[in-house]
């Protein structure tokens, strides 16, 4: 995948996520599914307890009862935590084989999985302070908002009041805040590739995510706006056979088994979108890495970088030195006379050490064509 860096138009990125997705398709989801699968687990096993609860409540409160409220906090904090911590480490892999397979290596779950386990702490802190500004930020403003409103006896809290000024205001907010989560969202949403590429630090990632998204939000804005629609379609196509299929099980049928087809039916809907996460999840991942790449090629010239790089005319920086090793060296035959290294201090030298450098390289093979003819009795 890496013979033709060059600027992409969301068209080509779109049929280049396409294309990576397709050629490691299980391992992609492999990596999707065991944050997923995660956050599933948790989610089933408190659906699941306030079920049980519904279902018994009218026995009253026993010491049954209080011990599954106890089983239910330990189930809440630990999850925070567990899915914090797999969320960030499935973004890290995700990222990891993204970038990989887009250079010219193949990957494996465990392999991109090691990769992140490595710098776990980071990609942890990182994905905190994504949540905080992306979701943490605007939900407090909200909280602290909706306080306020009560606090002060604005018209319209109480509930016999008819005055909408209350849920307008809300409203308002509400939008306001959305429409700056997504803002925040489109700007930080390189943060994660320009950390895995470049092993840079939480807070480093972060800046540098912002100037690289600079001119490609639209069209990131694009992309998730499509992967909103695909997996809404998709979750659905799974949702809708299901219900009518239990619509019509005989077993099913009557008063008595109501309140039961009802929970079992919002479990399939529950498990269908975690199931067409985990699906899809793989596309913003390998899609937002070909949007970094492609903003370093636009703004860096990260492919005639990158060509010296594999030509072995400048030393890699240490930063990206990973991912210049995974491109095979090249063949023994075809590899030019040994050049003096060339720091390049501006892109305006680019095509001037291209073209001395293929000079050379022409030369060499020329020689060693000569040398080659020569009769063995005249050595």
């Amino acid at each position: 995948m890496n013979e033709q860096l060059h600027p992409l138009t969301l068209a080509e990125i779109l049929d280049r996520t396409a294309q990576l997705y397709r050629s490691r398709f299980m391992v992609f989801l492999g990596i999707g599914t065991i944050p997923a699968g995660t956050i599933f687990v948790f989610a089933a096993g408190t659906f699941a307890f306030f079920s049980w609860m519904g279902l018994n409540a009218r026995h009253g409160a026993t010491v049954a009862d209080a011990l599954v409220w106890g089983f239910l906090i330990l189930l809440v904090v630990l999850a925070i935590p567990v899915g914090l911590t797999v969320s960030a480490l499935g973004e890290a892999a995700m990222s990891e084989a993204a970038a990989r397979l887009f250079l010219g290596d193949n990957i494996t779950i465990r392999n991109a999985y090691k990769a992140a386990w490595k710098r776990g702490w980071r990609y942890v802190a990182l994905f905190s302070l994504q949540g905080l500004v992306i979701v943490g930020g605007p939900a407090i403003v909200f909280l602290i908002a909706v306080i306020a409103m009560i606090a002060g006896k604005i018209k319209g809290v109480a509930t016999n009041d008819e005055s909408p000024l209350f849920a307008g205001l809300l409203i308002l907010l509400l939008l306001a805040l959305s429409v700056f989560a997504v803002w925040m969202l489109l700007r930080l949403c390189l943060a994660f590739p320009a950390s895995v590429v470049e092993q840079s630090p939480a807070w480093s990632a972060l800046k540098r995510g912002i100037m690289l998204s600079h001119g490609t939000r639209g069209r990131i804005f694009l992309l998730y706006v499509l992967g909103v629609f695909l997996s809404q379609i998709l979750a659905w196509c799974v949702t809708f056979p299901v219900l009518i299929a239990m619509a019509f099980l005989p077993g099913l049928q009557g008063q008595a088994h109501a309140q039961a087809l009802g929970m079992v039916a919002m479990f399939v809907t529950y498990g269908a979108f975690f199931a067409v996460k985990a699906l899809i999840k793989p596309i913003y991942g390998i899609a937002l890495t070909v949007f970094y790449f492609d903003q370093r090629i636009r703004k860096e010239g990260f492919d005639i970088e990158w060509m010296m790089q594999r030509a072995g005319m400048f030393e890699v920086p240490a930063a990206t030195r990973q991912f210049a090793e995974v491109v095979p060296s090249l063949p023994p035959q075809e590899t030019p006379l040994a050049q003096p290294r060339i720091e390049i201090t501006g892109q305006h030298d680019a095509d001037e050490v291209i073209s001395t450098h293929q000079a050379a390289s022409e030369n060499a093979h020329g020689t060693e064509i000569n040398e080659r003819s020569v009769p063995a009795s005249g050595l």
